[in-house]
């Protein structure tokens, strides 16, 4: 089914410069979650000009193409498009000055510190080879660019807006994440690929008092210290050394002043698991750690506990993702591989649920290779190569562009090839 792919991909050296400039130009106009307009208009006139019958405004700022080519598989293809409150230091000639209005009301710096940017060019460059290829495939190819990924909000809020009636159902749903592996690494992992993310944000109360009066008080500073430290035992001696998991304390607030107590002290803090029995028994420790701690330094009143984000695990379907991995191999040879569990979290999971589909999530490199095989061989890939959302991040635009359109290509071609003609019974695909 992937013997097509060339011929589709053939195309890619008439449109490579334009979708170099496509994804400077979005590099250098970031855009914060539910405010993407620019960015989905880009991509809408984009879809429009290569023949999708396009719905713009899903969820605010979403956006389908549809492109019927014929009886077939249904495939879809997602792209996240929002960018983050951070500065950008890439020193690149299109980085961005960008800033902003967060939720909070403030004016915030705004850069593309994730690779959402090469996201989004890589499915307009793969949509825009699949319409000038129509005599090589057959079947429905639907891409979808999501708002809001990193508030873990985006693909709700499509849904919510009805993006199951507005959308031919899909028979799989296709998705990639630009990485820090060298760039023209492509890496599939059936089962479970990124972890589940909650971040808790905990209140504890004590009883303010002059600092040179601590008998007089009860002090929130020293039992969040205590919480904090007590957390870091919930990993290391709850759960079995094979079990994956991360609880990470992000930020501290109390006090106004170094010879005041303060009446209280908020705990922000971020979960990382990979399946729900490992995600419930963290998080019951933590409430009973917290409860536990406040008990010990006579609190006042009972911790508040809010969750106030929380990102569903993104597990891959067995089925497509062996189909794709095939697909990698057979195209890219010795650069696909077997990916590593990864810590990071995504929303877009949400969507083929939403549409009771299967889906298949892989990842590629960003980093350049010659930087990339340095650090290897001093052992400092940590030190020396940035990862996503740091300030420093941004892929190398080649090969990563390249590879991101070819395996987005590929892996739809794995469905929609002429030796496809026939729609799959959905019960081989996973489930």
């Amino acid at each position: 089914m992937t013997d097509r792919a060339p011929t589709v991909l053939a195309g890619l050296d008439g449109i490579r410069s334009d979708l170099e400039d496509i994804y400077k130009d979005l590099h250098r106009h970031p855009e914060l979650g539910l405010q993407e307009h620019r960015t989905a208009k880009k991509a809408s006139d984009a879809l429009r000009a290569f023949g999708y019958e396009v719905t713009a405004g899903i969820g605010g700022t979403g956006v389908i193409g549809v492109l019927t080519n014929g009886d077939g598989p249904t495939v879809m293809a997602r792209a996240d498009m929002d960018a983050l409150p951070v500065r950008e230091q890439t020193g690149l000639p299109y980085a961005s000055t960008v800033t902003a209005t967060g939720p909070d009301g403030t004016e915030q710096p705004v850069m593309h510190a994730c690779g959402h940017d090469m996201h989004v060019t890589c499915l307009i460059g793969c949509g825009r080879l699949m319409a000038q290829a129509q005599h090589a495939w057959r079947g429905t190819f639907v891409v979808l660019f999501q708002p809001s990924e990193e508030n873990g909000d985006g693909a709700d809020a499509m849904i919510d807006d009805g993006l199951t009636s507005r959308s031919p159902r899909p028979d799989v749903v296709l998705a990639q994440h630009v990485l820090p592996y060298q760039a023209g690494y492509v890496g599939t992992r059936p089962g479970p690929f990124l972890s589940a993310a909650d971040s808790l944000r905990i209140t504890v109360h004590g009883r303010g008092a002059h600092g040179s009066m601590p008998q007089a008080a009860v002090d929130p500073v020293v039992l969040a210290a205590l919480i904090v430290v007590r957390l870091q035992t919930i990993v290391s001696r709850e759960l079995a050394a094979t079990t994956p998991a991360v609880v990470t304390v992000g930020s501290i607030h109390a006090g106004t002043g170094p010879n005041v107590i303060p009446e209280s002290a908020v705990i922000q803090l971020n979960v990382r698991t990979y399946d729900d029995a490992t995600r419930t028994q963290v998080l019951s420790a933590i409430e009973r750690t917290v409860k536990a701690e406040c008990e010990a330094s006579r609190s006042p009143k009972a911790p508040e506990i809010e969750r106030t984000t929380s990102f569903p695990p993104t597990v891959n379907d067995e089925a497509p993702t062996r189909r794709v991995a095939d697909a990698f191999a057979a195209h890219f040879g010795d650069d696909a591989h077997t990916i590593d569990l990864q810590t990071a979290s995504e929303d877009m999971s949400e969507i083929p649920k939403a549409f009771g589909a299967p889906f298949t999530y892989w990842g590629i490199g960003g980093i350049d290779p010659g930087r990339y095989a340095e650090a290897a061989k001093n052992g400092t890939i940590a030190q020396d190569i940035p990862v996503n959302h740091s300030p420093t991040f941004a892929p190398a635009i080649q090969p990563t562009l390249d590879t991101g359109v070819s395996t987005m290509t590929v892996a739809a071609l794995a469905w929609l090839g002429l030796a496809a003609r026939n729609r799959p019974d959905p019960g081989t695909l996973g489930g």
